[in-house]
């Protein structure tokens, strides 16, 4: 069984779920992001997005494959480049942090561990690029897909709450907590995705 964890770019991003690479909830603000979706103009702002951030900034995501089939994602940037977070009750994300932006995993890849090990392979990535932490909104009422990721699913994964709220609290992950996690990527993605079953829907962490 072939496996990689792939970062995100144009050219793979056609293997995001069609609503995923069509949505700009977190890319722009509230008001330019529902202009772009009223006009049609979702899909090319998000690959704008991504091709400016790949530019001045550098990988913002990364893809999970089990023979080419493409299981899930995980987006994330610097609060700079999240205009919709600016939105939230609990905001802002603080200068030291990266931004969790959102992530999904196909249905009958879920309780593999998938979802931490993406969370793990984002950690690696921004320890060496000299970050401190990583947070995250969070919908503690999530009940169906949605752009932000449920609260509990976050806590599961080590995220700890820095700014409580009733519906969107914000969550944070120290990366010194993960250094452990570096050396150990490589074999959980072995370990936790050995053997999985596939299905055609995709759905949230």
């Amino acid at each position: 069984m072939g496996r990689r964890l792939v970062p995100l770019t144009l050219d793979n991003l056609s293997d995001l779920p069609h609503r995923c690479r069509t949505c700009v909830f977190w890319e722009l603000d509230p008001v330019s992001g529902d202009a772009a979706a009223g006009a049609g103009r979702a899909g090319s702002e998000k690959e704008a997005w991504i091709s400016a951030v790949l530019l001045e900034w550098g990988s913002c995501g990364r893809i999970v494959f089990i023979d080419d089939l493409p299981v899930g994602f995980v987006l994330y940037a610097p609060p700079a480049y999240v205009p919709r977070s600016l939105a939230f009750p609990t905001s802002p994300v603080s200068p030291d942090a990266v931004q969790l932006m959102t992530a999904w995993v196909m249905p009958g890849y879920q309780g593999q561990g998938l979802g931490r090990v993406m969370v793990q392979t984002v950690a690696k990535d921004l320890l060496r690029r000299d970050f401190k932490a990583i947070e995250a909104f969070g919908d503690s009422r999530w009940k169906e897909p949605s752009c932000v990721l449920p609260a509990d699913h976050l806590t599961a994964v080590g995220f700890k709450t820095v700014r409580p709220h009733t519906r969107y609290p914000r969550l944070r992950l120290e990366l010194r907590t993960t250094l452990s996690w570096k050396e150990d990527v490589e074999l959980a993605l072995d370990r936790l995705l050995g053997a999985v079953k596939k299905e055609p829907a995709l759905r949230p962490l």
